[in-house]
């Protein structure tokens, strides 16, 4: 049974990755709060709760996710909503809201750095990926790198490093050219044949457009937010050579694992699990004559 005790987890991130764990604790039944930036940078867009920052409100496989302030975070949760709030620094967690309490953060922004310290202590702090080392600057982390270990929980020591490369064909990133607006010609889920064009980007200081052309057959499985500005190297799309556009609106099997590595390190530590839930009543005791 949920808990009445306004214990909340809180989410820093919401792109694809950090979906992936939110849909995760919210099916099974962890109320939690996400942070984000103003301005979001998620590539796979259809599958990031980050979206909310820009519509209002954002679904992803049945679960929705609304943009609000402070004050709504209560009836937002009370509507089996997630609430998605703009903070970057995670001020949230120095406010008394009603005696809103955050026993669990989990910092999902991949930032792939040491991390800056949250602004108070808390009982469980759980980064993703490379960066975060368990027992210096968080309690645990789980491995984000596609391998034997992905989704593996550590509560001593780091994650394999950042490879700088991306996973499988790297040409399937896009990346930005050169600083400037996106305008984009194609949606995600479009198919893109190899050399099509996907979008541009428009320099305001030269007055030029770059080219950003599909690397071979595919669908689109992520774009960065059209009218955007963008820097040179930003990842700003990603190309599937499956094809298969059913998936651009399905959360990853690598989020999902990743999802699941949270759920185990939050749920295998008994004091944090007393604080998301109330135990179900004691069952009562019967006299075994009396159905007699």
């Amino acid at each position: 049974m949920p808990n009445r005790n306004n214990a909340l987890v809180l989410l820093r991130g919401g792109g694809d990755l950090a979906t992936g764990v939110a849909l995760r604790l919210h099916r099974a039944g962890i109320k939690l709060v996400i942070t984000e930036l103003p301005q979001p940078l998620a590539v796979r867009r259809s599958v990031s709760f980050s979206e909310a920052v820009y519509e209002g409100h954002h679904n992803v496989e049945g679960i929705t996710a609304r943009l609000v302030e402070r004050d709504q975070i209560d009836a937002t949760v009370d509507a089996n909503e997630i609430p998605v709030l703009i903070d970057p620094e995670a001020e949230i967690l120095t406010f008394d809201l009603r005696l809103l309490t955050f026993p669990v953060v989990i910092d999902a922004r991949l930032i792939k750095q040491t991390p800056s310290p949250l602004p108070v202590e808390v009982p469980l702090h759980i980064g993703l990926g490379p960066g975060f080392h368990a027992g210096k600057d968080c309690h645990a982390v789980i491995e984000t790198r596609r391998s034997h270990t992905l989704g593996r929980v550590y509560w001593i020591g780091t994650t394999q490093p950042d490879s700088g490369e991306p996973e499988g064909d790297r040409r399937r990133v896009l990346r930005a050219p050169a600083d400037g607006s996106l305008i984009g010609y194609k949606n995600i889920g479009d198919h893109c044949e190899a050399g099509e064009l996907i979008a541009h980007i428009q320099s305001k200081i030269e007055n030029r457009k770059s080219e950003i052309v599909s690397p071979f057959k595919g669908v689109l499985r992520g774009l960065i937010r059209p009218g955007l500005h963008v820097t040179k190297g930003l990842k700003i799309g990603d190309v599937d050579p499956r094809d298969d556009p059913s998936a651009c609106t399905l959360v990853s099997d690598k989020a999902l694992a990743i999802g699941g590595g949270v759920l185990e390190a939050i749920l295998s530590k008994e004091e944090i699990r007393n604080k998301l839930f109330t135990p179900f009543p004691s069952s009562p005791k019967y006299d075994i004559d009396s159905f007699a």
